[in-house]
């Protein structure tokens, strides 16, 4: 696996004058790759994280509603530079899904959307009202959802079909592009009470649930493959050891969907059922969260003894925000259902890291696009300055 693929990496020193130029023309976009959309993922799962802590949650409303809009913000202009790269560079644009580390990567895009989409229900009814905050949701659900499905079909085939993969070529970015059906099934289950009942929001619920099963399954076939590929070719590339981070993806939004769904249940079914899928949150969560801690606990064994040796600034980093914060989400809905206080301290304290870890790496991301221009400059005028 090539980790210089996955993202451009930083250089020791680029030029002001350079920066300049890169800024003053359409080169600004020359490199944006799906994977870019991983920073409205890490920035927006900090605002619904902070939206649905056990407590603490109304002090944290304002902030939270701040970050939810700079996530917002940061999906639009990705939008827009997405679609100025690819009318002013389509070929750089087609070679994405040709390449077998990047391909894996177009399943950012409708997690980004289906992220800002949570956080406008979540958050954004405060800023321009429940009624357009359903509707922008909704709409945001529902493209986020199409792209997902798309995503969770399309990549798999390249890779069966196309793509050249080597026996060490799996790796977290495996998940990107079969997660985020799951993430549909979760932010779904906010709309429930929106849609009218009857059959429209029984077949909502039951495609949820579905897409609960698709993304499940899909996941643990992966992450066993992540498993193998480990073992036996160990931890690979410094570049691609944030990766790793990404298996609790699944696993945290499995157990927030199950909860979220679970929940709202009683608004679609009527008892015993309603009773029966609230108490599967609850079975199926506890332990699920069991193997993410243990999964936490070997990434970070493994990122920490990466990092004594190196482990330079990349765009890989934001894996280390949005899976974790699936997990925060997925706490808070067992602390939930369960009243259990050390789960809510749990759930604290997981946002507490999500936090520090937003932070860090939305500077870094910052200081590399913006400051230096690294990471938005073309991959070979970085490496004539390098």
């Amino acid at each position: 696996m090539d980790a210089h693929t996955v993202v451009a990496a930083s250089p020791r020193s680029l030029r002001q004058p350079f920066l300049r130029e890169l800024t003053q023309s359409k080169q600004v976009v020359s490199n944006i790759t799906p994977n870019w959309f991983a920073s409205v993922m890490g920035t927006g799962i900090v605002a619904n994280a902070a939206a649905t802590l056990p407590v603490f949650a109304p002090a944290l409303r304002i902030p939270a509603t701040l970050v939810w809009m700079l996530a917002a913000l940061l999906l639009v202009g990705l939008v827009a530079a997405t679609a100025a790269h690819w009318i002013w560079y389509p070929q750089a644009a087609r070679s994405h899904h040709r390449n077998p580390v990047m391909a894996h990567f177009y399943g950012a895009p409708p997690m980004a959307l289906l992220t800002v989409g949570a956080g406008t229900l979540l958050l954004g009814k405060d800023v321009i009202g429940l009624p357009a905050a359903v509707m922008v949701d909704a709409a945001l659900w529902g493209a986020g959802t199409l792209l997902g499905l798309f995503s969770a079909v399309a990549v798999p085939y390249l890779t069966f079909t196309r793509l050249v993969v080597a026996d060490d070529s799996a790796f977290g970015g495996w998940l990107m592009p079969i997660v985020p059906p799951m993430v549909s099934a979760a932010t779904g289950a906010l709309l429930l009470p929106y849609i009218p009942a009857g059959q429209a929001r029984l077949t909502m619920m039951l495609a949820c649930y579905a897409m609960f099963g698709l993304s499940l399954v899909a996941s643990v076939v992966v992450i066993t493959l992540i498993w193998a590929r480990l073992a036996r070719h160990k931890v690979g590339a410094s570049a691609a050891v944030p990766t790793l981070w990404i298996v609790l993806g699944p696993l945290g939004q499995s157990i927030t969907a199950a909860n979220l769904l679970g929940g709202n249940a009683h608004q679609v079914v009527q008892a015993p059922w309603a009773t029966a899928l609230q108490m599967f949150g609850v079975v199926y969560g506890v332990p699920v969260l069991g193997f993410a801690l243990l999964w936490a606990a070997l990434a970070a064994a493994i990122t920490v003894r990466t990092a004594r040796e190196s482990l330079p600034f990349s765009l890989t980093w934001w894996s280390f925000t949005f899976p974790v914060g699936t997990c925060v989400t997925g706490l808070s809905g067992l602390a939930l259902h369960t009243g259990s206080v050390v789960l809510q301290g749990m759930a604290v304290a997981a946002f507490a890291g999500l936090l520090a870890a937003w932070l860090i790496v939305a500077i870094r991301t910052f200081h590399g696009s913006v400051i230096r221009g690294t990471l938005l400059a073309p991959p070979s005028a970085v490496a004539a300055r390098d």
